[in-house]
This record gives structure tokens, C-alpha cells and sequence, in this order.
């Protein structure tokens, strides 16, 4: 087998490996050619760590970066023809590069962004940085127009862009809230269900159903759920038994809810 050997090199964990790679071309699928893929990318994976390494501090741990790293070193390695002329590294670093990219970009946003509303918000994050650095006081914040102009895009793609810096991470529904009032969190100020409005629906509903009932049986509803009137006070306003009140309730219950469920199917 072919072994890799090093070589001076402007980054010093950089292997020589281009005879190794040109055999791998040759093999075939096997255990052999599996060992030496294998090998390729044991001694380029300082490569990929040292990428890896320079998004640190970007709202990831650094053991989840290896492991992204490492995978688009695989696939650099899979992926790389030692016969269009080029070296390894100059393929690689932008594979290994573009796979933690795109895992910031599709994992670490706390809201599903389009990718093109997260490319607008790259390109003003960039504007406004390089507009903020640009003033005399080194803090000042640029107006829409002017990172419009600098950035060369709409106002409104600018906006866009604007509101996606705010959508990257999230807070906490226990995160207190900035301001005078101590103590009160975000979800103190999120409204609750009321159900009051349902209540409403629910005897709009009900409505067109209760006419349909003979007279008797509504005036035997209006008495149990409105007046309040037990079925032994119904039974005895109506001269009828407690039991025949309680059979006439279910049955009628029963009506209204059959049309009310038709009426919304």
C-alpha cells in the first residue's frame, strides 16, 4: 500500500497525499480500497478541525462543528477527482467550509427563515457592521437607506433583512423584560384563551338547531339550562314525571347535537 507521507506545506498538518489518492481511483469497492479512503481522511481531519475551529463562538459547540466538519471532509474525499489536476486541499477546505455553513444555516435558526431572506440578512448584518465601523464614534447605526445603498438592495429586501437578525436565536418565555417593570416575563405578557368567545359560538351554533324542537321539549331546555330549574321542579311544572324529564333532556341534547355536527360537516 501506499503510504502518505508529509511534506512543508503552508499549513503544517497538511499531508501529501496525491499518490494515495490517485490509487484510490484505481480500486475497487473493497476492503482494501475502504481501509485507504479510511486513511485519507484520518490524516486530513486536523484540516477540517482547523476550519471547524474558526466558527466557534457562533451559538454552537465545538464538538457538534468537529462532527459537521468531519462529514464534509468525507464527502470531500469521496467527492474529489485527483484527475482534473487540482490538489486535495483546494478542494476540501471549501467542501468541509460549505457543509458547516449550510448546518448554521439549516439547524441554528430559532424560526424557519427561506434561504433568501437568510442571504438578505447576511448581506445587511455585513453593511451594518462595516456602516457602524465606519463613523467616527465606531457605533453609530445606519439608517435603511443608507444600508440600501451600500449593500445594493431595496429598501424593502433591507427591512427583510432586518427582521430576520432578530428571528437567528430566541428568547426564553421566562426571560424578563427589558424596561421598569421588574419581575415580568414574556410569557406575563401573552394573551390566554378566553373562553368566553367560545361560549359564544358554541349558542350560535346551538341556535338554528333548539327551533327545529317541538315547543315542549325547548321550553324543557330553556327551564334546566337558563332558569336553572331541576327535573323534579320541571316534572312538577309540567305535571309529568321526573324520569319522562330526564328521558326528554337526554333525547333532546341528543337532537341538537346530531344537527349541529351535520350543519358543520
Amino acid at each position: 500500500m501506499d503510504t502518505v507521507t508529509r511534506k512543508r506545506h503552508p499549513h503544517d498538518d497538511a499531508p501529501d497525499t496525491a499518490a494515495a489518492f490517485a490509487r484510490l481511483a484505481r480500486l475497487s469497492d473493497g476492503p482494501e480500497r475502504d481501509a485507504l479512503r479510511d486513511e485519507l481522511v484520518r490524516v486530513w481531519l486536523p484540516m477540517a478541525e482547523r476550519i471547524a475551529g474558526r466558527y466557534r463562538g457562533k451559538g454552537e459547540s465545538y464538538e457538534d462543528l468537529r462532527q459537521v466538519a468531519a462529514l464534509g471532509l468525507v464527502k470531500a474525499v469521496d467527492g474529489y477527482d485527483p484527475g482534473r489536476g487540482h490538489a486535495f486541499e483546494s478542494y476540501a477546505v471549501p467542501t468541509v467550509t460549505g457543509e458547516i455553513k449550510r448546518h448554521f444555516r439549516d439547524h441554528m435558526w430559532a424560526l424557519h427563515v427561506p434561504r433568501r431572506v437568510q442571504e438578505l440578512r447576511n448581506r445587511v448584518r455585513i453593511a451594518v457592521r462595516e456602516l457602524s465601523g465606519a463613523g467616527s464614534d465606531g457605533d453609530r447605526r445606519p439608517g435603511v437607506a443608507e444600508i440600501a445603498e451600500y449593500a445594493h438592495l431595496s429598501e424593502e429586501d433591507v427591512r427583510v433583512g432586518l427582521e430576520a437578525l432578530d428571528s437567528f436565536t430566541a428568547l426564553s418565555l421566562d426571560a424578563e423584560t427589558p424596561g421598569e417593570d421588574k419581575g415580568l416575563t414574556l410569557a406575563g405578557l401573552l394573551g390566554e384563551c378566553d373562553a368566553g368567545f367560545d361560549l359564544v359560538v358554541d349558542r350560535e351554533a346551538v341556535k338554528p338547531a333548539l327551533r327545529t324542537l317541538p315547543e315542549r321539549e325547548r321550553t324543557i331546555l330553556y327551564l334546566r339550562f337558563f332558569r336553572g330549574m331541576t327535573q323534579s321542579c320541571i316534572a312538577e311544572e309540567l305535571g309529568v314525571s321526573q324520569m319522562h324529564i330526564s328521558r326528554l333532556i337526554s333525547t333532546s341534547c341528543a337532537t341538537v347535537r346530531e344537527r349541529v355536527l351535520a350543519d358543520a360537516a
